[in-house]
C-alpha cells in the first residue's frame, strides 16, 4: 500500500510538471494579448507608455522561459498568482467555485449509480430477456447522444415544454436535477454494461456456482459475491474517466449557466485570463492522479487476493 503512494506521488509531481509547461507554453501561442483585453476594460483611452508599463508590471516584458521559472516558483509557494481582469487570487477564485462544480459532479454520480447498477445487475440476472434487451438500447441510446444534447432535449422536455423544473442557475435542488441528469444518463449507460460484463464474468466462476450449490439466496450472491468482483472493471474505468467527466462538467456548466469551474475556464479562455486558465488545468489534473491513487487503494477493499503478498496465496 506504502509504495502504491509512494508511485503515484511520483507521477503527481511528474503530472504537474508537464502539465504546468504544457499550459504556459500553449497560453503563450494563444491569439489575443491580455494586456490590450486588460487596458480596454478600463473604458479609457491609453497610450503605448501604459501598455508598456502593465507589460513591465507582469513581466511580459521578459523572455517566456524566465517567465515560466518566475511563475514555477510562485506555484512551489501554493500562490497560483493573481486574475488578470478580476484582480483577485487564483486559489481564491478556484476554491470559491470548487464546491459548485463538486455538488454537481456528486450529483451526476449519484445519478449514475441509481441507474447503473439496477440496470446492469438486471441485464445480467435475466440475460437474453426483456430487462436485458432494454438495457442495451439504454446502453447504445446513451453512448450515442452527444452531452450537449442529451442537455439540450431535457432543457426543451422539462423546461420549455411541461415547465416542470427551471431551466439554469443554481440555488435550489430544482435547479440541480437537470445538469445531474445530463451527466449522469450519459456515465450511467456505459457503466450499466460494464457492470454486466463484470457480473456475467463473475457469474461464471467456479466460487459462485459453489455458493449457489450450498443454498446461498441468489439476491447475495448477486450482491455480496459477484458484485464484488464485478466492481473492479468499473471502479478502473471510473477513476480512467474522471478527466472526460471534468470535461462533462465545464459542457454541462455552461449550458445550464451553473457558477463551477467550467463556466470560470470558459470565460478565463475568452479573456485570455491566463492564470486561471492554469490554475484550472493544474487542478485538473491533480484531481485525476488522485482519484486514480484513491482507485488503486480501493482494489485491495474489493478483492482480498490484492491486499495478500506474492507467496500468500493459496
Amino acid at each position: 500500500m506504502l509504495q502504491i503512494i509512494k508511485k503515484r506521488a511520483l507521477q503527481l509531481i511528474i503530472v504537474l510538471f508537464f502539465l504546468s509547461l504544457l499550459t504556459f507554453v500553449l497560453m503563450k501561442l494563444a491569439p489575443g494579448d491580455p494586456v490590450l483585453l486588460m487596458l480596454e476594460a478600463d473604458t479609457f483611452a491609453v497610450t503605448q507608455e501604459d501598455e508598456d508599463a502593465l507589460r513591465k508590471e507582469l513581466g511580459f516584458d521578459k523572455p517566456v522561459i524566465v517567465q515560466y521559472g518566475m511563475w514555477l516558483l510562485q506555484l512551489l509557494k501554493f500562490d497560483l498568482g493573481y486574475s488578470y481582469l478580476k484582480g483577485k487570487p487564483v486559489l481564491e477564485e478556484i476554491m470559491y467555485r470548487l464546491p459548485a462544480t463538486l455538488q454537481l459532479t456528486a450529483g451526476g454520480l449519484f445519478v449514475m449509480v441509481l441507474i447503473a447498477v439496477p440496470l446492469g445487475t438486471l441485464s445480467a440476472r435475466y440475460r437474453g430477456k426483456l430487462p436485458d434487451h432494454f438495457s442495451r438500447i439504454f446502453a447504445l441510446t446513451g453512448a450515442s447522444v452527444p452531452l450537449f444534447w442529451m442537455g439540450l432535449l431535457l432543457i426543451y422536455l422539462f423546461a420549455y415544454k411541461l415547465q416542470w423544473l427551471p431551466m439554469m442557475g443554481k440555488g435550489t435542488i430544482t435547479q440541480m436535477i437537470l445538469p445531474s441528469l445530463t451527466l449522469g444518463l450519459g456515465m450511467a449507460a456505459e457503466y450499466s454494461r460494464l457492470l454486466r460484463a463484470g457480473l456475467l464474468e463473475s457469474l461464471s466462476e467456479q466460487y459462485i456456482r459453489a455458493a449457489r450449490a450450498r443454498g446461498i439466496a441468489e439476491w447475495r450472491v448477486l450482491s455480496l459475491h459477484a458484485m464484488r468482483a464485478a466492481l473492479l472493471p468499473v471502479i478502473t474505468v471510473c477513476g480512467m474517466s474522471i478527466g472526460s467527466l471534468l470535461a462533462g462538467s465545464v459542457v454541462t456548466e455552461t449550458l445550464f449557466s451553473w457558477p463551477g469551474l467550467g463556466t470560470m475556464a470558459v470565460s478565463a479562455i475568452f479573456e485570455r485570463d491566463y492564470p486561471i486558465i492554469q490554475g484550472f488545468v493544474l487542478l485538473t489534473g491533480l484531481l485525476v492522479v488522485g482519484v486514480n491513487l484513491l482507485v488503486d487503494l480501493s482494489y485491495g477493499l474489493l478483492d482480498p487476493r490484492i491486499r495478500k503478498p506474492k507467496g500468500e496465496l493459496s
